[in-house]
Formats: C-alpha cells, sequence, structure tokens
C-alpha cells in the first residue's frame, strides 16, 4: 500500500497557515504602534503563499510504501512495524513514533485515520 500526499490537503494546510501569520504579522505590527496593521496581512498571506508554491513540487512527491515489514518513506527512511510504538494524527498527517523515540510524519493525508488503520492492521 503506498500512502500518497494529498494535494487539497497541502492547501488546506497553507490557507490554514496563512490566516495564522496574517493575524499575527498584524498583531506585531499593532503592538508596535505601527499605523497600518493591513501590510502584516499581506506580508503574512505572502510568506505563506510562496513557500507553498516552492514547496509543492517536492512535498507532494513524499509517498510511504508500506510493505509486509515496515514502512519505507522517502530519504531512504526505514521504520519496521514491529518497532512502532506510536500512531497519532497531527492535522492532516499521521506521526509514527517508534520504540527509541524516533518519529517520522507521513504528510498531508486526505483520510489520517484510515492510515492509522491500515498500519495498524499491517503491525498486528
Amino acid at each position: 500500500m503506498i500512502f500518497a500526499p494529498s494535494k487539497a490537503v497541502y492547501v488546506r494546510a497553507h490557507v490554514t497557515m496563512a490566516a495564522v501569520f496574517m493575524a499575527l504579522g498584524m498583531a506585531v505590527l499593532w503592538y508596535m504602534g505601527n499605523p497600518h496593521i493591513w501590510t502584516g496581512a499581506i506580508g503574512g498571506m505572502a510568506a505563506v503563499a510562496l513557500r507553498g508554491w516552492y514547496l509543492m513540487d517536492e512535498v507532494l512527491t513524499e509517498t510511504w510504501t508500506l510493505t509486509p515489514t515496515r514502512l519505507e518513506g522517502p530519504g531512504g527512511r526505514l521504520v519496521p512495524l514491529n518497532q512502532i510504538k506510536t500512531l497519532r494524527t497531527l492535522g492532516g498527517s499521521v506521526q509514527v513514533v517508534t520504540q527509541s523515540g524516533d518519529k517520522h510524519l507521513i504528510k498531508h493525508q486526505a483520510d489520517p485515520q484510515a492510515v492509522i488503520a491500515t498500519i495498524d492492521t499491517a503491525r498486528h
């Protein structure tokens, strides 16, 4: 089974980040006494949009493969199924924590709970 990232989840995460950084930028400018706090919203949105556009091609190719004995991830990451201690959702991603404390993210999944259920079934 292959866990590929969802473009819709990726975009939704960036829309959420943009809203947070727009508000944060405006709050910082307001606190500093700047009369043009609206520029914080423009800056926050521009920064997140640029980041999202720049990283999208790379992030959307990062797939994880579930084999009968392990998870194989991008960059040569290998996680034996018998070493998985915890699986949990983090937004639209699944965090995999190993017995030794290593943490991995299966990023931007359309249905993180289904990913967890699939991995749990393979583990047991």
